[in-house]
């Protein structure tokens, strides 16, 4: 699982013309879902995404994590994070899973980050033609691949 992390001081998501779910002060997670990720890739993620020491302390430092400041989560499947762009200009998305096992993936993903967060976190719909707003706050932007965690 790749995920794409970004501080927000806002974010949102609308599918048509509808808001399908906003956040303030938190987490705006871009997740792409490839064919060999597991509950393993989520618990991990869910823990590492969790405890990131990203948000500010008194002193301006970033040393305090989402749980610490009881920020929000926005959820967004993205399968073109497994975009392979070694051949010609056209991407591929090989590596990206299949619905039939991406979706649960994704399903099994907020349910173990409501669980972990303690509370119910936004969504996209998997699969749905989205807008994403955000404000990135810093700008703050992580990269982290389940599949490199030494």
């Amino acid at each position: 699982m790749i995920v794409v992390i970004q501080r927000v001081s806002e974010a949102s998501v609308k599918i048509g013309e509808k808001v399908k779910a906003e956040i303030g002060t938190g987490l705006m997670i871009l997740v792409g879902i490839e064919e060999s990720d597991n509950q393993e890739d989520i618990a991990w993620l869910s823990k590492k995404i969790l405890n990131l020491r990203i948000f500010p302390d008194e002193n301006e430092v970033m040393n305090k994590s989402l749980l610490d400041i009881n920020g929000e989560i926005l959820l967004i499947s993205q399968f073109t994070l497994h975009a392979s762009t070694k051949k010609g200009n056209r991407p591929s998305y090989i590596k990206a899973a299949r619905p039939d096992i991406a979706i649960p993936l994704y399903e099994q993903m907020i349910q173990t980050l409501e669980a972990d967060l303690g509370k119910a976190i936004g969504t996209g719909e998997f699969g749905a033609d989205m807008k994403v707003a955000l404000v990135n706050d810093g700008p703050v932007t992580i990269l982290i691949d389940s599949k490199n965690r030494m």
